[in-house]
């Protein structure tokens, strides 16, 4: 039984594979694989796209859907733990997807877990199927994965979409730009794996100078959420705001990636930009999770 817990579960192979078979999925999204299944969504965390497109994933599957997509309505409010709740959905379904506000809690829930997890967002550790439709829109507007120069903005401290991306994107040779203030850096443990498989990475604190080399420039947002000093987020939430005009000079193949909700990270005069793909990416992410459900299910 394998779960999808870190993008680093998946193999460079297997991530070529889900890919491959999301681009079927694309062309084809209605497929009852997942005919007499059952899968639980459990989101202890506020989530819109994400749990809205594993739900359309397994309904073009055609798996039915048990879940809550609101912990306070269960009985987690009553005191019951993470390993009991875990323990008890595991009988009633096939699989799990499950976001938690605490990192590590889906690796734990992976351990304990009779059917295989989807870890669908853990604090600010992974979001592997975030990184696996955002490969999947790279390899569509670049058409390759290799050797890509991405610009990473925002919050790279605390942003687990960045944090997975990197960890992907470097077995295909990317190079890296981290655009971010000191407080938001790139924390130093995933810049020595960069060193470690001799991936080459800048370090900027200026967004207008340093994305006209980018083939994808990925924002992201100043999540409120993960800062446990409101004065410290105040101060940081509006560093980067992304501008049509400061697009001029980008490369005509550069694509705009976000993994969403922006709050004011991207103007809206960005929107009708062709090199703005944000909205298109979050389509993707269907065929992406069709994709990552039917490796694990064997579909």
């Amino acid at each position: 039984m394998q779960s999808l817990v870190s993008i680093t579960d998946f193999s460079k192979q297997d991530i070529l594979q889900v890919l491959e078979r999301a681009a079927a999925f694309e062309a084809n999204p209605n497929m009852p694989l997942l005919s007499g299944k059952v899968v639980a969504t459990l989101f202890f965390e506020p989530s819109t796209r994400t749990r809205l497109s594993f739900e359309t994933a397994i309904s073009r599957l055609g798996g039915r859907i048990i879940g809550f997509s609101d912990a306070s309505s269960t009985s987690i409010s009553k005191g019951e733990t993470l390993k009991d709740t875990i323990m008890m959905v595991a009988n009633y379904a096939d699989l799990i997807v499950m976001r938690h506000p605490l990192e590590g809690a889906a690796r734990y829930a992976a351990e304990i877990s009779r059917v295989p997890i989807i870890n669908a967002g853990d604090g600010a550790n992974q979001h592997p199927t975030q990184t696996l439709l955002d490969l999947y829109s790279i390899q569509k507007t670049q058409g390759t994965l290799h050797g890509i120069n991405i610009a990473m903005v925002g919050d790279l401290k605390y942003g687990r979409t960045v944090h997975s991306l990197l960890q992907a994107m470097s077995l295909f040779g990317a190079h890296f730009s981290f655009i971010a203030p000191q407080e938001l850096a790139m924390p130093r443990e995933y810049k020595q794996l960069l060193e470690a498989r001799g991936i080459a990475y800048e370090e900027h604190t200026d967004l207008a100078e340093h994305i006209g080399n980018a083939d994808i420039i990925y924002m992201t947002r100043v999540q409120r959420e993960r800062f446990l000093d409101p004065m410290e987020y105040e101060r940081v939430k509006n560093v980067y705001v992304l501008q049509n005009k400061m697009l001029q000079n980008t490369k005509p193949n550069v694509k705009i990636l976000h993994p969403l909700p922006r709050v004011n990270e991207i103007s809206t005069d960005v929107d009708g930009n062709p090199k703005a793909y944000y909205f298109a990416q979050a389509g993707n992410g269907v065929f992406a999770r069709m994709a990552a459900i039917c490796k694990l299910l064997e579909c």
